[in-house]
This record gives structure tokens, C-alpha cells and sequence, in this order.
């Protein structure tokens, strides 16, 4: 395209968006100060009232609001556009007064019968025509009923090279309150967080974690987001030494002597936590029933390690001797 064919191609596009621009502000201009009579759909809230919150609750979600047909002049129907968002007293009423569990509310049958429950402030200067949509709300009430079920983390950590978690993460109350319709409620074993990967950290965490909604279920949590904490710890060794030999299962009547009596060995975990582990702390024993043959003289000891160990080696030494004699008389 040359240069002259795009600058007037420019120019017309600019014109058309002014002259656009310039119909429309014309168009509310005399739709505003007009006083001629207007029908408008808009989206009136719905308010429910008379729900007994200690003994009831909803099985279901209701409409937060509906769309109306409303008449008026175009400056009334202009106000209300701007305002209605700000006035709490537009708004269409139902009364669940009569309701014990379920009813269906037709919608125009209702205030045509309960006009009053129809609230639009005179300043809007508007006449209520009808509902729209939806025609009717079905009112599914239920008895209300308070549980407490445990939280369970969907939060996944992945340490950095080199470091570790050590224990489990650590949330600030293991149980939430829920309230709601006892059938819901009576469903629900636990709660979980939301899912969420944190990874490269080298560093404990401490966050606040959103509790994860269940869909299609209209439940009140007593809170909505938890603290969560996991230890973080750069991965290290240490050789732990003079651990006890434990003789398990013994037969009634044999005394059984160990040389030596205590083994060392070498444990890998996080450098604070294995700083802490003492020698009572890890279990090595040789089970006398299932292993001692009066042929054989040196035993392999099993090994059993704190779960926030990651790993062991270098036993030492690797095989322990047995002496067995017999209770003296």
C-alpha cells in the first residue's frame, strides 16, 4: 500500500470511530433528557428473608439476582443504571416465613400476589413490569448442622539440590469447622487445601494456604485459609557410635552374650535433625529365635532408622558374635 493510499486509509478509520463515537453520545443525550417512557430489562438482587440460620439451611445454591422488566423514562432508567449498584432497597423479596423444606416460587404469580415484596425506591421513578428469568426458584431447605473434619494438605515441596524435608509440613489447626445442610455436611470426611508446587526451596516454609471449595455444595467453612509450615534442611552425615545391640526374641533358659555389645554407623538427613539423633534412637537387634543356629557364630544385625533419616552405612562392625550358654540351675 503506498503511503498515500494508507494516510487517507488512516484518516477514514479515525472519521468512522469519531462518528461512532459522536452517534452514541447524541443517542444518550436525548434518551437521558428525555421524558418519553422506556422498557429496560436489568438485573434486580434477590433477597431471601426469614431463613432461621440455626435450624435451617439451603440444600442448594438460590440466584443472587434476576433480570425485570422495568418501565420508565429514559432520565429515571439512566439514574437507575448509575445508582442501583449503591441503594440497598432495589431488590426483589422472597419470605421463606411458611417454607418447612422445599416449595417452588413462581416468580410473576409471587408479586403479583405480594406486591410489597417488590422494592424500588420512588426516587427511581420506575414501574415493575415482570420477571424475566429465570420464571420460577426452587427453595430446597434442610436442617442445620455444625461438624468439625480434619484439613488435608495438597501442597507439594520440592527442595533444592542438596536439601531435604524434614518431618511432616505443619498446618496451624488440623480440623475446620463446617456448617450447613445436614445431608451436605454429613457427606463431607475432610477438607483439603488447594493444590499448589513449591519448588527449588532451600529454606523453611511458612505460607498461607486456600482451602479448597467443593463444588455445588453451599457449606461455611469457620476459615478459609490455613498456615502451612514444612522444615527445610541441607542434606549432611554423621557417624553415630556406641549404639546398642538388642537381642530380640530370646529362648527362656539361655543367657546370650554379644561381642561387642554396640555397633557405630554412619546417618544421612538433615544436618539440624541428625545433630539431635542419639544413639537409644536407632534400633539394631538380631532376632535370636528366627536367626541362631547353635552351628553358626557371627549375625548380620538388622538395622531400623528414625523416619526423618534418609539413609544409613557403614555398620561397624558388620557381624556380631553370639555366645549362648544355658541358665545356670
Amino acid at each position: 500500500m503506498k503511503e498515500s493510499n494508507f494516510i487517507t486509509f488512516l484518516s477514514r478509520q479515525q472519521f468512522g470511530a469519531r462518528a461512532g463515537a459522536l452517534g452514541l453520545a447524541i443517542f444518550l443525550w436525548i434518551f437521558v433528557v428525555s421524558n418519553n417512557d422506556y422498557v429496560t430489562i436489568m438485573n434486580v438482587p434477590i433477597e431471601v428473608r426469614n431463613l432461621n440460620e440455626r435450624k435451617r439451611a439451603y440444600k442448594k445454591e438460590i440466584p443472587q439476582s434476576v433480570l425485570v422488566r422495568l418501565k420508565g423514562s429514559g432520565r429515571a432508567i439512566f439514574k437507575t443504571l448509575l445508582l442501583k449498584d449503591f441503594v440497598s432497597d432495589f431488590k426483589l423479596v422472597i419470605d421463606l416465613d411458611r417454607i418447612s423444606e422445599e416449595y417452588d416460587f413462581y416468580l410473576n404469580e409471587y408479586y403479583d400476589r405480594y406486591p410489597q415484596k417488590v422494592s424500588i425506591p420512588s426516587t427511581f421513578e420506575l414501574q415493575y413490569i415482570e420477571v424475566v428469568y429465570p420464571d420460577s426458584i426452587h427453595i430446597s431447605l434442610d436442617e442445620y448442622m455444625v461438624r468439625y473434619v480434619p484439613v488435608q494438605s495438597q501442597v507439594l515441596v520440592n527442595p533444592s539440590p542438596g536439601y531435604i524435608k524434614v518431618g511432616n509440613p505443619i498446618l496451624d489447626s488440623s480440623m475446620v469447622k463446617i456448617a450447613g445442610a445436614k445431608e451436605a455436611v454429613q457427606s463431607i470426611n475432610f477438607i483439603q487445601t488447594k493444590k499448589d508446587t513449591i519448588s527449588d526451596v532451600d529454606l523453611p516454609i511458612n505460607t498461607r494456604i486456600a482451602l479448597e471449595r467443593i463444588e455445588g455444595v453451599l457449606i461455611e467453612y469457620s476459615f478459609l485459609s490455613i498456615n502451612y509450615s514444612q522444615d527445610i534442611q541441607a542434606i549432611s552425615e554423621r557417624i553415630i557410635s556406641e549404639v546398642p545391640v538388642q537381642i530380640t526374641n530370646n529362648i527362656p533358659g539361655l543367657v546370650v552374650r554379644r561381642n561387642p555389645s554396640t555397633v557405630s554407623l554412619t546417618i544421612v538427613g538433615g544436618v539440624d535433625y541428625i545433630a539431635e539423633v542419639q544413639p537409644p534412637d536407632i534400633n539394631v537387634f538380631i532376632n535370636f529365635t528366627s536367626e541362631w543356629s547353635p552351628k553358626k557364630q557371627f549375625y548380620e544385625p538388622k538395622v531400623i532408622v528414625p523416619a526423618g533419616i534418609i539413609s544409613w552405612r557403614d555398620l561397624t562392625p558388620r557381624n556380631i558374635e553370639l555366645a549362648v550358654a544355658k541358665e545356670p540351675d
